[in-house]
């Protein structure tokens, strides 16, 4: 079982590290508040989200995909121009002067939750990243006792990893410095995204689907 556990748990760590929509949308909802809880909501639906996605792939949805070698190439295809996307919606973010104002007018939590949600269940990277990778780690364990821990182990991380993005906002809002920093977080995760839709067209090439 602890073999299981750690495997999860460092498995989704190394996944979810890269500063993505999702980790970058939880980040600066943790800083566009001037209180905690109004961040609540995204933090509970990313995680809740990855839980979704995580308890698919461990049931056997990575499988299937495995079995339809096409299908693979249509998530990468719609990763690569998700990612792409994404990417230039970040690089044009423009934080406001006062980093307290930041979406709390015109982000109401209806359309928080709804933009926490596509960028997470909507998202093939994530998709990719859960299901599949997630999903083929969980086939190296043939008793159920086992998976289960694999993928509590992951589920943790996600957690853990959303309240610990949010509570890194709160600290950047409480620095002078706040939408300089939020600004430059944006700009490094929209380079990130976009090395990760390059990385997607090199993968399509590689595989003759592009």
């Amino acid at each position: 079982m602890g073999t299981a556990f750690a495997h999860g748990f460092i498995l989704a760590l190394g996944l979810i590290l890269p500063l993505g929509p999702q980790n970058a949308f939880v980040l600066t909802q943790g800083a566009s508040h001037a209180r905690y809880r109004r961040a609540v909501p995204v933090v509970v639906t990313a995680a809740l989200s990855d839980t979704l996605l995580i308890v698919a792939a461990v049931a056997g949805v990575s499988l299937m995909i495995g079995a339809v070698p096409a299908l693979r190439s249509v998530l990468s295809l719609l990763a690569m121009a998700f990612m792409a996307w994404m990417g230039w919606n970040s690089w044009r973010a423009r934080p406001a002067g006062d980093v307290g104002q930041i979406g709390e007018n015109e982000w109401p939590l209806a359309r928080r939750i709804r933009y926490s949600l596509s960028v997470s269940l909507l998202n093939p990277h994530a998709i990719i990243d859960t299901v599949v990778v997630i999903g083929g780690g969980a086939a190296v364990y043939p008793v159920w006792e086992e998976k289960a821990t694999y993928a509590v182990a992951a589920i943790l991380v996600s957690w853990l990893w959303f309240l610990f993005l949010s509570l890194a906002g709160r600290g950047i809002r409480r620095t002078s410095r706040g939408p300089r920093t939020l600004l430059w977080l944006n700009r490094a995760s929209a380079l990130i995204m976009w090395a990760l839709a390059g990385a997607y067209g090199v993968q399509l090439l590689q595989s003759g689907h592009p």
